[in-house]
C-alpha cells in the first residue's frame, strides 16, 4: 500500500508547460505549408526539366524564388518540430538529447542549404 498521494504520483509526469507551445507551431506550419505547397508545386512544375540558362532566369523573378524559399524555411522547421516530438515520444536518456540536437543541426543545415542555393540562383 502506497501513501503517496495523487500529485506526488503525477510529479514529473505531467505537463511541461511547452505542449501548447509545440501544438500551435505545428499547427500554424501545417496551415503554412497547406498554402505554399501549391504555390510550389505549380511554379517549380512549370521549369521542371528546363535548361539551366531557363531556370536560373525563372528562379531570378521575385515570385517564384520567393515561394521556394519559404517552402524550405517552413517545411524544415515543421519537420524539425515533428520529429522532437517523435523523439521525445520514442526515446529516453541522453540519447534523446542528441538524437534532438541531431535533428535540429541537421535541418537548419538542409534549410541553410536550400535557401542558399536559391539566393544563388536568384542573384
Amino acid at each position: 500500500m502506497s501513501y503517496m498521494t495523487d500529485r506526488k504520483r503525477a510529479s514529473g509526469l505531467g505537463s511541461a508547460k511547452d505542449g501548447t507551445e509545440h501544438f500551435w507551431n505545428m499547427t500554424v506550419s501545417s496551415y503554412a505549408l497547406a498554402i505554399l505547397t501549391p504555390l510550389f508545386i505549380f511554379t517549380f512544375g512549370s521549369i521542371l526539366g528546363a535548361p539551366y540558362a531557363e531556370v536560373v532566369a525563372y528562379y531570378q523573378q521575385p515570385f517564384p524564388a520567393v515561394v521556394a524559399g519559404l517552402m524550405l524555411a517552413v517545411g524544415f522547421m515543421h519537420f524539425k518540430n515533428g520529429a522532437r516530438v517523435l523523439i521525445e515520444d520514442y526515446t529516453g536518456g541522453n540519447m534523446r538529447h542528441w538524437l534532438i540536437i541531431g535533428v535540429t543541426c541537421i535541418s537548419y543545415a538542409a534549410a541553410g542549404t536550400g535557401l542558399y542555393a536559391i539566393v544563388r540562383l536568384a542573384l
